[in-house]
Protein backbone atom coordinates (compact mmCIF):
# COMPACT_ATOMS: atom_id res chain seq x y z
CA UNK A 1 0.00 0.00 0.00
CA UNK A 2 1.33 3.44 -0.97
CA UNK A 3 1.85 5.82 1.91
CA UNK A 4 1.14 9.50 1.30
CA UNK A 5 0.27 12.75 3.05
CA UNK A 6 -2.56 15.15 2.20
CA UNK A 7 -0.95 18.56 2.60
CA UNK A 8 -4.14 20.58 1.98
CA UNK A 9 -7.70 19.53 2.78
CA UNK A 10 -10.76 21.49 3.91
CA UNK A 11 -11.95 18.81 6.31
CA UNK A 12 -13.66 21.45 8.44
CA UNK A 13 -15.96 22.29 5.53
CA UNK A 14 -19.66 21.55 6.10
CA UNK A 15 -19.43 19.09 3.18
CA UNK A 16 -17.87 16.68 5.69
CA UNK A 17 -20.27 17.27 8.57
CA UNK A 18 -22.15 14.02 7.94
CA UNK A 19 -19.13 11.70 7.69
CA UNK A 20 -15.93 13.51 8.68
CA UNK A 21 -14.65 10.74 10.93
CA UNK A 22 -15.49 8.12 8.30
CA UNK A 23 -13.61 10.10 5.64
CA UNK A 24 -10.59 10.25 7.93
CA UNK A 25 -10.85 6.51 8.55
CA UNK A 26 -10.98 5.87 4.79
CA UNK A 27 -7.87 7.97 4.33
CA UNK A 28 -6.00 5.97 6.96
CA UNK A 29 -6.79 2.60 5.43
CA UNK A 30 -5.78 3.89 1.99
CA UNK A 31 -2.28 4.75 3.21
CA UNK A 32 -2.64 8.37 4.27
CA UNK A 33 -0.24 9.25 7.07
CA UNK A 34 -1.65 12.67 7.86
CA UNK A 35 -3.79 15.59 6.74
CA UNK A 36 -3.31 19.33 7.01
CA UNK A 37 -6.78 20.72 7.72
CA UNK A 38 -6.92 24.20 6.21
CA UNK A 39 -8.42 27.21 7.94
CA UNK A 40 -9.23 29.57 5.08
CA UNK A 41 -11.15 31.95 7.36
CA UNK A 42 -11.08 32.57 11.08
CA UNK A 43 -14.28 30.56 11.54
CA UNK A 44 -12.93 27.72 9.39
CA UNK A 45 -9.63 27.80 11.29
CA UNK A 46 -11.47 27.43 14.57
CA UNK A 47 -13.34 24.42 13.19
CA UNK A 48 -10.10 23.02 11.75
CA UNK A 49 -8.49 23.26 15.17
CA UNK A 50 -11.30 21.11 16.56
CA UNK A 51 -10.75 18.53 13.81
CA UNK A 52 -7.03 18.45 14.62
CA UNK A 53 -7.73 18.10 18.35
CA UNK A 54 -10.05 15.16 17.67
CA UNK A 55 -7.40 13.37 15.58
CA UNK A 56 -4.03 14.12 17.21
CA UNK A 57 -1.00 12.92 15.32
CA UNK A 58 -2.99 12.56 12.11
CA UNK A 59 -4.64 15.95 11.52
CA UNK A 60 -3.09 19.37 11.96
CA UNK A 61 -4.69 22.76 11.34
CA UNK A 62 -3.76 26.10 9.77
CA UNK A 63 -5.18 29.60 10.21
CA UNK A 64 -5.58 32.40 7.69
CA UNK A 65 -7.88 34.46 5.49
CA UNK A 66 -8.50 33.52 1.85
CA UNK A 67 -8.16 36.23 -0.82
CA UNK A 68 -11.86 35.87 -1.60
CA UNK A 69 -12.53 37.30 1.88
CA UNK A 70 -9.83 39.97 1.86
CA UNK A 71 -12.40 42.76 1.58
CA UNK A 72 -13.48 41.93 5.13
CA UNK A 73 -9.93 41.50 6.48
CA UNK A 74 -9.44 43.70 9.54
CA UNK A 75 -5.77 43.62 10.37
CA UNK A 76 -5.83 44.07 14.13
CA UNK A 77 -8.78 41.74 14.69
CA UNK A 78 -7.76 39.00 12.27
CA UNK A 79 -4.06 39.04 13.15
CA UNK A 80 -4.99 38.64 16.81
CA UNK A 81 -7.22 35.69 15.96
CA UNK A 82 -4.53 34.02 13.83
CA UNK A 83 -1.93 34.54 16.56
CA UNK A 84 -4.25 32.89 19.08
CA UNK A 85 -4.84 29.94 16.77
CA UNK A 86 -1.11 29.50 16.18
CA UNK A 87 -0.47 29.60 19.91
CA UNK A 88 -3.13 26.88 20.12
CA UNK A 89 -1.31 24.65 17.65
CA UNK A 90 -1.91 25.81 14.06
CA UNK A 91 1.13 24.73 12.05
CA UNK A 92 0.91 27.27 9.20
CA UNK A 93 -0.56 30.60 8.14
CA UNK A 94 -3.17 30.45 5.39
CA UNK A 95 -4.73 29.70 3.09
CA UNK A 96 -4.00 33.21 1.91
CA UNK A 97 -2.82 34.77 -1.33
CA UNK A 98 -4.22 36.37 -4.48
CA UNK A 99 -7.11 35.43 -6.77
CA UNK A 100 -7.67 37.70 -9.77
CA UNK A 101 -9.90 35.18 -11.54
CA UNK A 102 -12.99 35.76 -9.43
CA UNK A 103 -12.00 39.12 -7.89
CA UNK A 104 -14.40 38.55 -5.00
CA UNK A 105 -12.33 41.14 -3.15
CA UNK A 106 -10.64 44.24 -4.58
CA UNK A 107 -7.11 43.47 -5.66
CA UNK A 108 -5.51 46.10 -3.43
CA UNK A 109 -7.26 44.57 -0.42
CA UNK A 110 -6.10 41.12 -1.47
CA UNK A 111 -2.50 42.33 -1.62
CA UNK A 112 -2.80 44.05 1.76
CA UNK A 113 -4.28 40.97 3.46
CA UNK A 114 -1.65 38.72 1.85
CA UNK A 115 1.19 41.03 2.93
CA UNK A 116 -0.12 41.12 6.50
CA UNK A 117 -0.26 37.33 6.68
CA UNK A 118 3.22 36.97 5.20
CA UNK A 119 4.46 39.28 7.94
CA UNK A 120 2.67 37.13 10.52
CA UNK A 121 4.32 34.02 9.13
CA UNK A 122 7.68 35.68 9.67
CA UNK A 123 6.81 36.88 13.16
CA UNK A 124 5.41 33.54 14.30
CA UNK A 125 7.96 31.37 12.46
CA UNK A 126 5.35 29.40 10.58
CA UNK A 127 5.22 28.51 6.88
CA UNK A 128 2.57 30.10 4.70
CA UNK A 129 0.08 28.26 2.46
CA UNK A 130 -0.54 30.31 -0.67
CA UNK A 131 -3.44 30.33 -3.11
CA UNK A 132 -2.80 32.04 -6.43
CA UNK A 133 -4.96 32.21 -9.53
CA UNK A 134 -4.45 34.50 -12.52
CA UNK A 135 -2.29 36.79 -10.38
CA UNK A 136 1.15 35.64 -11.44
CA UNK A 137 3.02 38.94 -11.59
CA UNK A 138 1.93 40.13 -8.15
CA UNK A 139 2.28 36.66 -6.62
CA UNK A 140 5.77 36.26 -8.03
CA UNK A 141 6.87 39.65 -6.69
CA UNK A 142 5.46 39.01 -3.22
CA UNK A 143 6.83 35.47 -3.03
CA UNK A 144 10.30 36.64 -4.04
CA UNK A 145 10.23 39.38 -1.40
CA UNK A 146 8.93 37.00 1.28
CA UNK A 147 11.34 34.21 0.41
CA UNK A 148 14.28 36.60 0.41
CA UNK A 149 13.23 37.61 3.94
CA UNK A 150 13.35 33.98 5.05
CA UNK A 151 9.62 33.27 4.98
CA UNK A 152 8.87 29.66 4.04
CA UNK A 153 5.88 28.79 1.90
CA UNK A 154 4.07 26.50 -0.49
CA UNK A 155 2.16 27.32 -3.66
CA UNK A 156 -0.80 25.02 -3.19
CA UNK A 157 -2.90 23.36 -5.92
CA UNK A 158 -0.41 24.65 -8.45
CA UNK A 159 -1.64 25.41 -11.97
CA UNK A 160 0.64 28.33 -12.75
CA UNK A 161 3.57 28.83 -15.07
CA UNK A 162 7.01 27.31 -14.93
CA UNK A 163 8.37 30.82 -14.31
CA UNK A 164 6.29 31.23 -11.15
CA UNK A 165 7.22 27.76 -9.91
CA UNK A 166 10.91 28.38 -10.57
CA UNK A 167 10.79 31.73 -8.78
CA UNK A 168 9.22 30.14 -5.72
CA UNK A 169 11.60 27.20 -5.77
CA UNK A 170 14.50 29.62 -6.08
CA UNK A 171 13.72 31.13 -2.67
CA UNK A 172 13.26 27.74 -1.05
CA UNK A 173 9.49 27.35 -1.35
CA UNK A 174 7.54 24.15 -2.07
CA UNK A 175 5.01 23.40 -4.81
CA UNK A 176 1.92 21.24 -4.25
CA UNK A 177 -0.24 19.49 -6.85
CA UNK A 178 -3.85 18.34 -6.59
CA UNK A 179 -6.15 16.00 -8.49
CA UNK A 180 -6.10 18.47 -11.39
CA UNK A 181 -3.00 16.61 -12.65
CA UNK A 182 -5.28 13.66 -13.49
CA UNK A 183 -7.67 15.73 -15.63
CA UNK A 184 -7.62 15.21 -19.39
CA UNK A 185 -7.01 18.90 -20.06
CA UNK A 186 -4.05 19.17 -17.66
CA UNK A 187 -1.02 20.41 -19.59
CA UNK A 188 1.46 21.13 -16.80
CA UNK A 189 3.56 17.97 -16.75
CA UNK A 190 6.72 19.93 -17.49
CA UNK A 191 6.16 21.89 -14.29
CA UNK A 192 5.56 18.66 -12.36
CA UNK A 193 8.94 17.42 -13.58
CA UNK A 194 10.88 20.58 -12.75
CA UNK A 195 10.01 20.56 -9.03
CA UNK A 196 12.87 18.98 -7.04
CA UNK A 197 11.90 15.82 -5.23
CA UNK A 198 12.49 17.36 -1.81
CA UNK A 199 10.17 20.31 -2.58
CA UNK A 200 7.14 18.42 -3.88
CA UNK A 201 3.82 18.07 -2.04
CA UNK A 202 0.51 16.39 -2.92
CA UNK A 203 -2.94 17.40 -1.78
CA UNK A 204 -6.64 16.79 -2.17
CA UNK A 205 -7.98 20.35 -1.72
CA UNK A 206 -11.07 18.39 -0.71
CA UNK A 207 -14.01 18.69 -0.91
CA UNK A 208 -13.00 20.19 -4.27
CA UNK A 209 -11.17 18.87 -7.35
CA UNK A 210 -11.69 15.13 -7.04
CA UNK A 211 -9.19 13.28 -9.24
CA UNK A 212 -10.19 11.00 -12.07
CA UNK A 213 -12.14 8.73 -12.08
CA UNK A 214 -14.06 10.51 -9.30
CA UNK A 215 -14.22 13.93 -10.93
CA UNK A 216 -17.49 15.68 -10.13
CA UNK A 217 -17.89 13.96 -6.78
CA UNK A 218 -17.04 15.35 -3.37
CA UNK A 219 -13.31 14.89 -2.97
CA UNK A 220 -11.67 13.40 0.13
CA UNK A 221 -8.13 12.75 1.39
CA UNK A 222 -8.17 9.03 0.52
CA UNK A 223 -8.11 9.91 -3.17
CA UNK A 224 -4.73 11.66 -2.93
CA UNK A 225 -3.41 8.16 -3.67
CA UNK A 226 -4.64 8.66 -7.25
CA UNK A 227 -2.89 12.01 -7.52
CA UNK A 228 0.33 10.48 -6.19
CA UNK A 229 0.11 7.70 -8.76
CA UNK A 230 -0.25 10.21 -11.58
CA UNK A 231 2.59 12.40 -10.30
CA UNK A 232 4.80 9.32 -10.09
CA UNK A 233 3.95 8.36 -13.66
CA UNK A 234 4.81 11.84 -14.93
CA UNK A 235 8.08 11.91 -12.98
CA UNK A 236 9.12 8.41 -14.01
CA UNK A 237 9.11 6.83 -10.59
CA UNK A 238 6.86 4.53 -8.57
CA UNK A 239 3.85 5.57 -6.57
CA UNK A 240 5.43 4.01 -3.49
CA UNK A 241 8.58 6.08 -3.86
CA UNK A 242 6.77 9.32 -4.62
CA UNK A 243 4.24 8.78 -1.85
CA UNK A 244 7.00 8.29 0.68
CA UNK A 245 8.72 11.41 -0.62
CA UNK A 246 5.70 13.70 -0.36
CA UNK A 247 4.91 12.33 3.09
CA UNK A 248 8.42 13.08 4.32
CA UNK A 249 8.34 16.50 2.65
CA UNK A 250 5.06 17.44 4.33
CA UNK A 251 6.37 16.50 7.75
CA UNK A 252 9.50 18.57 7.17
CA UNK A 253 7.70 21.57 5.67
CA UNK A 254 5.12 21.80 8.46
CA UNK A 255 7.68 20.82 11.15
CA UNK A 256 5.41 18.06 12.38
CA UNK A 257 8.14 16.34 14.35
CA UNK A 258 7.58 19.00 16.98
CA UNK A 259 4.18 20.25 15.80
CA UNK A 260 2.25 22.39 18.25
CA UNK A 261 4.96 22.08 20.87
CA UNK A 262 7.29 24.21 18.73
CA UNK A 263 7.84 27.65 20.30
CA UNK A 264 5.94 30.49 18.68
CA UNK A 265 8.20 33.22 17.30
Amino acid sequence: MTRFFDSHAHLADPAFDADRDAAIARARVTGCEGVICIGESIAAAERAALVAAAHPGFCWSTAGVHPHDAADFEQARDEAAIRQLVHGGAVAIGECGLDYHYDHSPREKQRAAFAAQLALASELDRPVVVHTREAEADTLAMVLEAGSAGIRGVLHCFTGSAALAEAALGVGWYVSFSGIVTFRKWDGNDVVRLVPGDRLLAESDSPYLAPMPHRGKRNEPAWVSLTVARLAEVRGTTAAQLGEQVSDNARRFFALATGAARPVG
